[in-house]
């Protein structure tokens, strides 16, 4: 079963991702991406990383950045979920090595089509 891990300092947004994919996939949730790169870091690697981008400690664009500028984790998948509707952060963000970029509030089927599709 492949692996995704869930960063969001909002617990209902990651119950809602788990819920929809908690029946192809194995999830772990993280409320910031501090915690996520120590368990990253103690050689847990997932399929995918789901990651808000607006969180306290660490924003997600800069932990896109660090994931992708590790040897050991820049082969990881990246979705990024933002409540921002901006082209140019989209565009940003894919550029810096993002799968995809889903706006928030999103439709979870959708989220869970997206994500399909990345691990296909």
């Amino acid at each position: 079963m492949k692996r995704i891990l869930i960063i969001d300092d909002k617990e209902t947004i990651a119950t809602i991702i788990s819920y929809y994919l908690s029946s192809e996939f194995e999830t772990i949730w993280f409320g910031n991406p501090i915690k996520a790169i120590a368990w990253l870091q103690e050689g847990n690697i997932p399929d995918l990383i789901i990651s808000d981008i607006m969180m306290p400690e660490m924003r997600g664009d800069t932990f896109l950045k660090f994931i992708k500028s590790s040897d050991l984790f820049k082969s990881i998948h990246v979705l990024m979920l933002s409540g921002e509707d901006s082209t140019s952060e989209r565009i940003r963000l894919l550029s810096e090595g993002a799968d995809d970029y889903i706006v928030k509030p999103f439709n979870p089927v959708e989220l869970k089509v997206r994500v399909k599709k990345i691990l296909a």
